[in-house]
């Protein structure tokens, strides 16, 4: 069996220049992002989610992503999770895209506040009936007795609302306002192309980070 440490691979398949790259990052989010559905990774729009509660613990957890526009970045989630208090008591978060078949990574720093009522409504009807009921039915990142307990209480709201199930109080939406981004493409001898985009006075700063 491989140690660990003998593990590696070399990155060919990309490069990563300033002159190739858009003047807003969000331009080149969706080139790369458009690039991945092309290749038919799975779940492109996967993301890692990092967040630090009101203690200073950091955790990560990976979720969907939802949106992607010039305001920022927005996934759901149930408001009284982990990672929803977190989010709540310092509203600062790290988000990252990793998609190893193109060798390529997305990372995004940026504070965060919660979407509007109307905005999330808009969503959480549009999900399929199942997953409207199982926000009412998963008292997210607590601990439960069972899986029947899960299961049960599914059955109750399912009888209660029937087809048309309303949003919970608890869940709803979060956007991170990107203030930081950088596009890692590997490169061989771990000489990988970095570029950062920093938000300056309004203006967004292209600069190539060491690898």
């Amino acid at each position: 069996m491989s140690k660990l440490a003998d593990l590696r691979k070399s990155y060919m398949k990309g490069s990563l220049s300033e002159e190739d790259v858009k003047a807003n990052p969000i331009d080149q989010f969706h080139i790369w992002f458009d690039q991945a559905q092309h290749a038919e990774l799975p779940e492109p729009n996967a993301m890692t989610v990092a967040s630090v509660d009101a203690n200073g613990k950091p955790s990560a957890r990976v979720v969907l992503i939802k949106e992607v526009t010039h305001d920022g970045f927005v996934f759901f989630t149930n408001y009284e999770s982990r990672k929803g208090q977190a989010l709540t008591a310092n509203p600062h978060a790290a988000l990252l895209f990793f998609w190893p078949e193109l060798e390529r990574q997305i990372r995004i720093e940026g504070s965060v506040s919660k979407l509007s009522a109307e905005e999330s409504d808009a969503y959480f009807h549009s999900r399929p009936l199942d997953s409207r009921i199982g926000a009412w039915a998963s008292p997210q990142s607590q601990v439960i007795t069972s899986r029947t307990q899960l299961v049960t209480k599914a059955a109750e709201f399912a009888l209660k609302f029937a087809l048309n199930p309303p949003r919970p109080p608890h869940w709803g939406g979060f956007r991170v306002k990107h203030e930081v981004l950088e596009f890692w493409q590997g490169r061989p001898s771990r000489l990988h192309d970095r570029i950062q985009y920093v938000l300056e006075n309004g203006q967004w700063k292209i600069q190539r980070l060491a690898p």
